[in-house]
């Protein structure tokens, strides 16, 4: 009994064949002790776990080898051999390459790579550069965004530039002269429409920081430069000029359209220009349509974005219409003679206008809809980073007035040791410079509250000779309701100078990582000094280009990071209805005064912001209005500079 269980418990390695074949002449497998034949698909299964069983350790070769030459490392025959360099070429199926390059995100400063070291839109890559036509009938807001867009998008270090139709439409018509090479640079911006952002010092205007060449200084409808001490008749501007029906000035408008489309065009295909702004009304299908096929015979692949500005609301429109009588069309003319020729105008373009809408999308075209400065945000097949951004960026306007402060902490332990980041805790002086900013910021917003309420009260309209400020469309309640942000970085020397608001309940405080001090890597912690004995080339390479420069180290930052991870922020102050007090540090703080003041990128990284000094900006609709005070120590004040200037730093220490 014990055998016969061991021999039926004890299977053979293998199937025993009988000797015997059954009636159909196969042979007959052991019936009692045998399973039945592997299948064919079991065997390859069995096989498949056999090689994987012979490629262990010490199981030997698998039995069926793969001779895939990425199995196995391939030793070069001669030891020490050098690497062979990559050498450029082309595993397309086509040589030269015919498809186009991908055109993914590029953030100057952020992203890197063999056709544009710096980030930004090489030349090359033409489909991600961007036309912009702007549509909409007059005071709808078009210059104003066209400004800010091209603020914004020039501070993420994008090239930009404004092309607007309507000032060649005036040289061409004869209303404007020509501009000399020998005129102020202001002569270049006389319009409220074209200096939408125009930066205004306590009330008056400011003199340009940026001088941008977007006029021609000379334009011909032949072609031809027009001599301009030569006397021209000058053309009706008045809104005959605007009427459909009128087929010469039809005419005119379509000419001047097209040769400034040419130079957006001459800027983005061939003087490194990234976004070219068409800011015009370009109110029918017709003009829209004239427009692409003109775009599409000279660069096909280059991105065309329609941003049009709708406003529904009554009180806004108003606002607008009287920004428009201090154009250079009803310059020195009687305001309500004014005001009705420019509602004759508006009606011409009504009488026309073709909203955006049908054939844009059947033509697969990519456009935003701006209603009411930003209330409502509608967009269509937005293609590539820069229409996204855009569109992110259009849906932070609003018009309601608020103060935005901007201030460097107090000073600090580390200020008085001169030494570059780290997070040293406020001095004795430092402490009173907060107790100081508290008292003023207090003060000055109960101040500002009451002039806005004596500004409403006082508005008329139709508007009276020089009254040229548009009223708010908000209402009076809603200025009593804002509220007082005080935001600062996680460091301590930033929080600190923010306790005596952090103390008061009418106050909303909050830190930011974003708003802390760039970061200066492994000079953490050292001075000017030591830097230029210990790293001179370092030294000397920071020197030559404060901008692109990067701290070496772990973390080390440059300008351009900061301006990268200030993006946020820059939309959130855009989009806030309430007031607000930044308190950071000196890069930071000079990066958001670039972002306000529209500074070129070569002023960013050299902007004088001294500890003590307090910035403050009122967004209006024509731009904003500046303010700058100093620190009073003695008095515990703050005064004002009535000719406060941005200019270049001469303390690096400070």
């Amino acid at each position: 009994m014990k055998s016969s269980l061991v021999a039926s418990s004890t299977a053979p390695s293998s199937p025993t064949i009988n000797s015997l074949e059954n009636g159909f002449g196969v042979p007959r497998h052991h019936e009692t002790l045998l399973p039945p034949a592997a299948q064919p698909s079991l065997a390859h299964a069995l096989r498949s776990l056999n090689d994987l069983n012979g490629m262990r350790p010490g199981m030997g070769p698998p039995a069926y080898p793969y001779d895939s030459p990425y199995s196995r490392s391939i030793p070069s025959t001669a030891p020490g051999s050098p690497r062979i360099p990559p050498v450029r070429q082309n595993s397309g199926s086509h040589t030269p390459r015919v498809r186009p390059h991908a055109t993914t995100l590029n953030i100057p400063g952020m992203t890197r790579s063999r056709v544009s070291p710096d980030g930004r839109i090489p030349d090359r890559d033409v489909a991600s550069k961007l036309v912009i036509i702007m549509v909409g009938l007059p005071a709808r807001g078009k210059s104003y965004i066209t400004k800010k867009l091209h603020r914004y998008l020039s501070w993420q270090q994008h090239s930009t530039r404004i092309f607007n139709v309507g000032n060649r439409r005036r040289i061409a018509a004869g209303m404007t002269s020509p501009i000399k090479d020998s005129a102020p640079p202001s002569a270049a911006v006389d319009d409220e429409p074209t200096r939408a952002a125009t930066i205004l010092l306590n009330g008056t205007q400011a003199p340009n920081i940026v001088v941008h060449d977007d006029e021609p200084t000379a334009l011909d409808l032949n072609g031809h430069v027009a001599d301009p001490n030569q006397p021209h008749e000058k053309i009706d501007q008045s809104a005959k000029f605007f009427d459909p029906k009128n087929e010469s000035a039809s005419k005119l408008r379509e000419q001047v359209a097209l040769e400034t489309l040419d130079e957006v065009l001459d800027y983005l295909l061939h003087r490194g220009g990234a976004v070219g702004i068409l800011d015009a009304t370009n109110s029918t299908i017709q003009r829209r349509k004239l427009l692409v096929d003109h775009i599409r015979s000279k660069e096909p692949k280059l991105g065309i974005l329609f941003i049009e500005s709708i406003c529904t609301d009554q009180n806004l429109l108003e606002a607008n219409m009287r920004l428009k009588l201090s154009g250079p069309d009803y310059k020195d003319k009687d305001p309500v003679k004014s005001l009705e020729d420019f509602k004759q105008r508006v009606k011409a373009y009504e009488s026309a206008y073709q909203p955006i809408g049908k054939w844009e999308e059947d033509n697969d075209l990519q456009y935003i809809q701006m209603i009411d400065v930003g209330r409502k945000v509608v967009h269509h097949r937005l293609k590539g980073f820069l229409s996204g951004g855009i569109a992110s960026y259009l849906t932070t306007f609003n018009l309601s007035p608020r103060q935005i402060w901007i201030t460097r902490h107090g000073q600090s332990v580390d200020n008085q040791l001169q030494k570059l980041g780290g997070d040293s805790d406020l001095t004795e002086r430092g402490h009173y410079y907060g107790q100081a900013l508290y008292n003023f910021i207090t003060h000055k917003r109960k101040e500002w509250l009451i002039e806005q309420k004596s500004k409403i009260a006082q508005s008329s309209f139709p508007p009276q000779p020089g009254d040229h400020t548009p009223p708010y469309p908000e209402l009076n309640q809603e200025l009593d309701d804002k509220n007082f942000c005080i935001w600062t970085s996680m460091l301590k020397r930033s929080a600190q100078t923010a306790e005596y608001f952090d103390a008061d309940e009418d106050y909303d405080v909050k830190a930011w990582e974003m708003l802390n001090e760039l970061n200066a890597g492994t000079f953490e912690g050292m001075t000017y000094e030591e830097i230029a004995q210990k790293y001179p080339e370092e030294y000397n390479k920071r020197s030559r280009d404060k901008l692109q420069y990067i701290y070496p180290g772990v973390g080390g930052e440059g300008y351009l990071q900061v301006i990268s991870r200030l993006r946020d922020m820059v939309r959130e102050i855009e989009r806030i209805t309430d007031h607000v007090l930044i308190i950071s540090h000196r890069s930071v703080c000079r990066v958001l005064m670039a972002y306000f003041m529209d500074l070129t990128r070569d002023d960013i990284a050299d902007l004088d912001v001294p500890l003590g000094i307090l910035y403050a900006i009122e967004p209006k609709p024509y731009g904003i209005e500046f303010h700058a005070y100093k620190y009073n120590e003695a008095q515990g004040w703050f005064d004002e500079l009535p000719n406060y200037k941005p200019c270049k730093t001469v303390d690096r220490n400070n």
